[in-house]
């Protein structure tokens, strides 16, 4: 078994060469499963999508029985996963985000100005005056590379019926210019639009080009994020 820093270095590497948003790596432990999450760049602290995926794995090939809670040690604590039907609910940490300064060139790079600016250990989340803005941004992603922060989470309340808040995530200073969708930015958008819309559970869509839905519930410190997977592909890696 590879140990640090070769099996951090490793993992680095097949991130790289498969160059997706999140490559997940998962190792059996007692009570559950070690996670690991690697961007092309980095390896990131949460990760909402790649857990998902995971759990989808761990169940769709026999690892787990159908019906077994997954379990996952990651350098966010302890992370849950059980199956809900068609769907996969993650327990997650809440990490609301605090009023903060935007930090220069933040607007100028997105080409808009937010109506409000928070930020949490992770991201700045930007609150935009209407779907129609998150939607239309076309960031200028060698500027935002720039800005210290893991990614910026730009929102707005949802103008499509059957959501309440609509958000893109951009990541250039991790090797992700645009994330699909990002679970662990809802870590930051559940407390963030329950508190303004007075709602424990919501229903978020992600606007990438490929676009997600995400159901959030609040729990405490906790947020309860379910998402759909599937399989598209399978292979060895030699």
């Amino acid at each position: 078994m590879l140990r640090e820093p070769a099996a951090g270095q490793w993992m680095r590497d097949v991130a790289r060469e498969m160059n997706l948003s999140e490559t997940a790596f998962l190792l059996p432990e007692e009570d559950g499963f070690r996670l690991r999450w690697f961007t092309p760049a980095v390896e990131v602290d949460l990760c909402g999508h790649a857990t998902l995926a995971s759990a989808h794995v761990l169940w769709e090939d026999a690892h787990l029985p159908p019906r077994v809670q997954a379990r996952f040690h990651t350098r966010s604590g302890l992370l849950l996963a059980d199956r809900r039907g068609d769907w996969i609910e993650m327990d997650f940490p809440a990490k609301p985000a605090l009023p903060s300064p935007p930090p220069p060139g933040l607007f100028a790079a997105l080409g808009a100005t937010a109506r409000m600016v928070a930020r949490n250990q992770f991201d700045y989340l930007l609150e935009m005056e209407s779907e129609e803005i998150v939607r239309a941004l076309t960031p200028n992603f060698s500027a935002l590379r720039g800005i210290e922060a893991r990614g910026i989470v730009v929102t707005a309340r949802a103008s499509t019926a059957g959501f309440d808040f609509v958000s893109r995530f951009f990541a250039p200073a991790v090797g992700v210019d645009e994330d699909p969708v990002t679970g662990s930015a809802h870590c930051a958008l559940g407390p963030y639009w329950g508190e303004r819309l007075g709602k424990s559970e919501m229903t978020a869509y992600q606007a990438s080009a490929r676009g997600g839905t995400v159901r959030v519930r609040l729990a405490g410190e906790r947020v309860i994020l379910a998402g759909q997977a599937v399989t598209v592909m399978t292979g060895e890696l030699l």
